[in-house]
């Protein structure tokens, strides 16, 4: 008995001591789940407006109030629109992706010859200039046709492989996407269902996508929030993980 009211009182004095600090980490996993995150980028699927090594800085309250750790929404107030920079779980292995909303509910998508086609309507690409080339941190660049790609009510850096080559899907109608996927360039038309969304990586020969078996068109639920900010960047194939000061604080 005596060991059991002495374990007790340990127990109380080190939550006495330490409540604060656990108070503290709570509240700082609910606010990055329900209000705002950060996010280091993996990949280069978004390049060349997002970097491998680009910790962005991800508003949960863009489009609705969720209960802390799930998808359920409490208030919901817009939805993603084309063009922005949406982070989500990818349905198959719950990895957090980052990519670009370029179709809607409703909206009909097609692509040919990788340009893109959204409601009828042919996206336009306008090439860098020569001082706008040497000013991306790319070191890659050279083997990339890299565009200015505007459609309606949206405009962003988009880069393709000069030789054509690209990346092979099939969107499988068993997953439910009900679009047909054989040539990455070659597309559609098809039309975008009620609640689901078409995400694309800028870096439109190498990104895993909404062209991709396991994604398709992507649920809104599955939607966590909207990117707007990369907070820092540091460039880790460098041998001294070079910081990329002209990236700290810039928009998207």
């Amino acid at each position: 008995m005596g060991v059991k009211i002495r374990m007790g009182n340990k127990f109380w004095k080190f939550w006495d001591e330490w409540r604060g600090f656990f108070v503290f980490v709570i509240v700082m996993l609910m606010f990055r789940s329900t209000i705002a995150d950060w996010n280091q980028v993996p990949s280069g699927s978004m390049k060349p407006g997002i970097l491998e090594g680009d910790r962005i800085v991800v508003d949960k309250l863009a489009y609705d109030l969720r209960v802390p750790w799930t998808f359920f929404r409490l208030l919901s107030w817009s939805d993603p629109a084309r063009g922005d920079v949406v982070t989500f779980e990818n349905p198959t292995d719950q990895r957090l992706f980052v990519k670009r909303v370029v179709g809607v509910p409703g909206d009909t998508l097609e692509v040919r010859g990788n340009a893109l086609y959204v409601n009828g309507k042919r996206a336009g690409y306008m090439p860098l200039s020569p001082s706008e080339l040497a000013d991306l941190d790319l070191p890659e660049k050279g083997f990339f046709n890299i565009f200015r790609e505007s459609l309606l009510d949206s405009e962003r850096l988009v880069m393709m492989r000069k030789d054509g080559r690209g990346t092979r899907g099939f969107c499988r109608p068993s997953v439910g996407c009900g679009c047909l996927v054989e040539d990455w360039h070659n597309f559609g038309p098809f039309e975008i269902p009620e609640d689901r969304y078409w995400v694309m990586g800028d870096n439109r020969d190498n990104s895993n996508d909404s062209r991709d078996p396991e994604l398709c068109f992507l649920e809104r639920k599955l939607i966590l929030g909207r990117a707007y900010a990369i907070a820092f960047s540091i460039d880790f194939e460098s041998t001294i993980w070079r910081p990329r000061g002209e990236r700290f604080f810039s928009d998207l």
